[in-house]
């Protein structure tokens, strides 16, 4: 359905025309079995760094365009870097999952790449479009964020300090009513004719969707093939080994060499303990999966 149909009438603020052209799609992913299981707090350290890891590509990619916009009048008032920026957070969280060769070992998923393309395509060729992309995210992080910050923390027994959750803070924003409203206010006020409105509605629907979208295989044959390949313990068509043994493995490692630093020993088991069937297919799931879940509790504490 195109937003022309929909929205016949422009008058209402660009906010508001934002959080309805997105309704379909924002309902699709909350009822999306993963998004459910998440709720439920069914969430694997493996799924979480991988999402984790798509972020900050993401992230990376979305703040070099608006940094090269920020003088850019179509994008300039709603540019707060200092409140909203997460890809130095995100770096944070990566080194306590991965240690410090994170930026060796974290994947780049082919639909994130997409979406990677997109932001930069946007960003250099119709940067009025990066206010859709920009709200979708920022603000959708910014409403939803301690919600899903508590619900990992819980699942993943994450420490009560904050290790591995910093892309949930936002320390430059003391009050994120106040901080929304003003945000709101802004965009609502960036000057645009019907037809970029219409574009930037259209963008906002393919910012959502970017963050959705999975392979061609229908959901439930891709929760079937997931399950299958967990039940069976295969990665690769080989046996996984137990996440007990690897447990085993990890402290027999440490005792042979000497006792290691705490947090370093935590990263360690960390990463020998969530081991999960990661074939590609598998990989580019779980990480699309959870970035639908992002956006979906996010945008619905809006």
């Amino acid at each position: 359905t195109s937003v022309l149909s929909l929205f016949p009438s422009m008058s209402k603020d660009l906010s508001e025309l934002m959080k309805e052209a997105t309704k379909e799609v924002h309902e699709q992913a909350e009822n999306t079995p993963f998004m459910k299981n998440f709720q439920k707090g069914q969430v694997s350290l493996h799924e979480f760094k991988l999402v984790t890891a798509s972020l900050y590509f993401i992230y990376s990619a979305l703040e070099e365009e608006t940094e090269r916009n920020k003088d850019n009048p179509v994008y300039a008032p709603v540019h707060f870097p200092a409140e909203l920026h997460r890809k130095a957070a995100l770096e944070k969280d990566l080194e306590y999952f991965y240690g410090s060769n994170w930026r060796e070992e974290i994947p780049c998923p082919e639909a994130t790449q997409k979406y990677v393309e997109r932001l930069h395509y946007v960003g250099k060729n119709h940067p009025e479009l990066l206010v859709a992309h920009a709200y979708t995210r920022y603000l959708g992080d910014l409403s939803g964020g301690q919600v899903l910050k508590k619900i990992a923390q819980k699942a993943l027994q994450l420490p009560s300090t904050g290790e591995g959750l910093a892309f949930f803070t936002f320390d430059g924003v003391s009050n994120a009513t106040k901080f929304k409203q003003l945000y709101r206010s802004r965009m609502n006020a960036l000057e645009m004719d019907l037809a970029t409105k219409k574009r930037v509605l259209e963008e906002a629907k393919k910012a959502f969707l970017l963050n959705i979208q999975a392979s061609s295989v229908p959901s439930s044959q891709v929760f079937e093939a997931l399950q299958e390949l967990v039940s069976k313990g295969q990665e690769n068509g080989y046996p996984m080994q137990p996440k007990a043994e690897l447990r085993t493995r990890s402290v027999n490692k440490s005792h042979e060499h000497g006792p290691a630093p705490g947090k370093e020993s935590e990263r360690t088991n960390r990463r020998h303990t969530d081991m999960m069937p990661t074939t590609p297919l598998v990989r580019w799931i779980l990480a699309i999966g959870f970035l639908a879940t992002t956006v979906a509790v996010a945008l619905f504490a809006m």
